[in-house]
């Protein structure tokens, strides 16, 4: 009895577990893109990476305050070091040395030591590259999430197709079925030659092959969508956009007559950051040469004894304090610190003419993003008129078929052009979703 109530109450928190771990999610295209915005890996890294600028911002303004530094010593002389003194000095024979010992053989001491900058011009230009390397944390974190809303799109799309190619597949089998059983009882009745059959079986086989490698695929885009999205692979996730909906949101959208300005966007302004960190490097090199000054104050108790009596109350501790001031001043560095200046100097001229190539690409870059979107767009529109073009010749193929007007053959040619204009359509679809998401991602627009 008591094996059974523990098989049962271990088999509860087995499915109370199991049901912890499996959550169902359904998410529209922008809910998907704001889920992955805080809970993707992309994203959980890029704002650890502002959150280390911050520290590091930190760390280097602290160097500047004041620091206090504290040390506890002991120590046990086993083997007291002796020296020694002329004889006559202690009643001996002159011109004899006696060793003597001075002082106790333990000792413990209690030191604290206050440190402080006041002048280093390497520690001001430190605090002007920390700020500057904060903005360019926090643009690669813009820049980030703009490739996660970009990557999520493309995903969201690409379990779409496959989606509605699986529903148009099945449907196309359905018909191709039906009109195999038909050929075939008149095919028995002699009434039809058997290559008409055969052609349909091809056609027939083709599609079931073509649906279970899409099968395939979809398993695999939706096992990629929930990595994009930060999810667990065992989680279950439905979609709740359709791909058309989102093609035709796209197409209406404005984004293509939003004017470019180049200095929103992150590879620009990256571009430009990298320049301002080349000269805070060059300024930091030069700023080595002034003098530096610090300060401190050392405050210390000691005790000195035979035994180990310093945790007695009794035991007598001796004070000093001291202070001061140290003035550092570089003098001669055999040219090491003229060579530092004259790379970073180098350094920061690269970064600007990599500045100039970088601007150029980035203009380039949206030209070519605004004209393929603009063709995804317009080829979307010939392939609709396509699309409906190749389902009224297979239907007319279809019923010149059935009346013994057209051959087999012919009615297989159709019926190929027809399922491929409904593949090609689809990816128009699609195309428009990620020409529109890159043109997006270089325009720096969040909103879908």
């Amino acid at each position: 009895m008591i094996l059974k109530k523990t098989l049962l109450f271990g088999s509860l928190l087995f499915a109370l577990n199991i049901g912890a771990q499996e959550k169902k999610y359904a998410f529209s295209l922008q809910e998907a893109i704001s889920f992955a915005l805080e809970n993707s890996y992309t994203s959980q890294n890029a704002s650890k990476e502002v959150a280390k600028a911050l520290k590091q911002r930190w760390e280097t303004a602290a160097v500047g305050l004041p620091q206090i530094d504290g040390e506890i010593s002991y120590q046990d002389q086993i083997r007291q070091r002796q020296i020694v003194i002329p004889g006559e000095i202690g009643g001996g024979s002159p011109g004899t040395l006696v060793p003597v010992r001075f002082g106790t053989t333990q000792q413990a001491s209690v030191n604290a030591t206050l440190t402080q900058l006041i002048f280093d011009g390497s520690y001001l230009v430190g605090l002007q590259a920390a700020s500057s390397f904060i903005a360019f944390a926090n643009t690669q974190k813009e820049k980030q999430d703009l490739l996660v809303i970009e990557g999520v799109t493309n995903s969201y799309g690409a379990v779409l197709i496959t989606t509605e190619s699986i529903k148009i597949l099945e449907d196309n089998i359905a018909a191709l079925t039906k009109n195999l059983n038909e050929i075939q009882k008149i095919f028995e009745n002699g009434l039809a030659e058997e290559e008409s059959v055969e052609q349909l079986q091809i056609t027939l086989l083709q599609v079931k092959n073509q649906l279970n490698n899409t099968k395939r695929i979809d398993k695999l885009s939706i096992q990629m969508l929930k990595l994009s999205l930060g999810l667990p692979l065992e989680n279950e996730l439905t979609l709740t956009d359709s791909l058309e909906s989102i093609a035709v949101q796209k197409m209406t959208s404005d984004t293509v007559f939003k004017e470019f300005d180049i200095s929103k966007n992150n590879d620009y302004k990256l571009s430009e950051l990298l320049i301002d960190q080349r000269r805070l490097e060059n300024k930091l090199e030069k700023s080595r040469l002034l003098p530096s000054l610090g300060a401190f104050l050392n405050g210390s108790v000691d005790s000195f004894d035979n035994e180990f009596n310093f945790l007695k109350t009794s035991q007598p501790w001796f004070s000093s304090l001291t202070w001061g001031a140290a003035l550092k001043v570089p003098i001669f560095s055999s040219g090491l610190s003229g060579a530092r200046i004259k790379r970073t100097k180098l350094a920061y001229e690269q970064a600007q003419i990599s500045h100039k190539e970088n601007t150029q690409r980035i203009q380039l870059g949206y030209e070519d993003a605004k004209s393929n979107f603009e063709f995804a767009i317009d080829n979307l529109k010939a392939l609709e008129q396509n699309l409906a073009l190749a389902e009224r010749i297979e239907n007319k193929n279809q019923i010149k078929f059935n009346e013994g007007l057209s051959s087999s053959f012919e009615l297989r040619q159709a019926q190929t052009q027809l399922y491929a204009a409904q593949q090609e359509y689809l990816q128009a679809q699609l195309k428009v979703i990620q020409t529109n998401a890159k043109l997006q991602s270089i325009l720096n627009i969040y909103n879908p």
